[in-house]
């Protein structure tokens, strides 16, 4: 029995319509899915991948790493030395105030104790030799006469073997006269350098 049997014949012609319509809907479907080649394969992200394509860990194509490359440093360079440093096992230049310098031994002759005596006829010519030799920096502490004899020169007299001999001698060389050591009449007067004045002192020394 047809399963078109007690329809009516509008109904029958629209019948075969549909089953017509969906005969061909399922072989184009089946012609469809027989020539696809894959192309349009989803990846795992669901995106559709490109041929030729990784869907690996790579980064995305057009962007740049942001790593930086690899830096080496070299080995620091040892410093020059300094030009001013003094070489091991060379002696250094002395400079004025350092211990041990000629400089500052200098210096150091001056806290010895200058008495300063006229032995001429000049008035005050033993104080104006005592302001010359303060305005140096020596150290004196005591100005007066000496009348015991005649000394033929100006003379800076020292106990030899003591600081006064070292004293005497720079005071001598500073100021153009002589050091010698004490003589008998003033062996044992006090400690300090002895400077006696003579006439000769004043036309040397003038203006100083």
């Amino acid at each position: 029995m047809s399963v078109f049997s007690g329809m009516s014949r509008p109904m029958k012609a629209a019948g075969v319509a549909l089953i017509g319509v969906a005969i061909i809907a399922a072989v184009i479907g089946g012609i469809s899915a027989l020539s696809g080649d894959g192309s349009n394969e989803a990846g795992p992200s669901g995106t559709p991948t490109q041929p030729g394509t990784s869907t690996g860990s790579q980064p995305p194509s057009g962007s740049t790493s942001t790593t930086p490359p690899p830096t080496t440093t070299s080995p620091s360079s040892p410093t020059p030395p300094s030009p001013t440093s003094p070489t091991p096992g060379q002696p250094t230049s002395g400079q004025p105030g350092q211990p041990g310098q000629p400089g500052d031994q200098q210096a150091s002759n001056k806290w010895v104790t200058v008495r300063v005596f006229n032995n001429s006829l000049i008035k005050d010519l033993a104080q104006r030799a005592a302001a010359d030799f303060r305005g140096s920096g020596w150290n004196v502490n005591e100005v007066g006469n000496y009348s015991q004899g005649t000394i033929p020169t100006t003379t800076a007299f020292y106990r030899p073997g003591t600081d006064e001999e070292a004293a005497a001698k720079q005071l001598a060389q500073e100021f153009g006269i002589k050091a010698e050591p004490r003589f008998p009449g003033i062996e044992g007067a006090s400690p300090g350098v002895i400077v006696i004045v003579t006439k000769e002192y004043e036309s040397g020394h003038k203006g100083s």
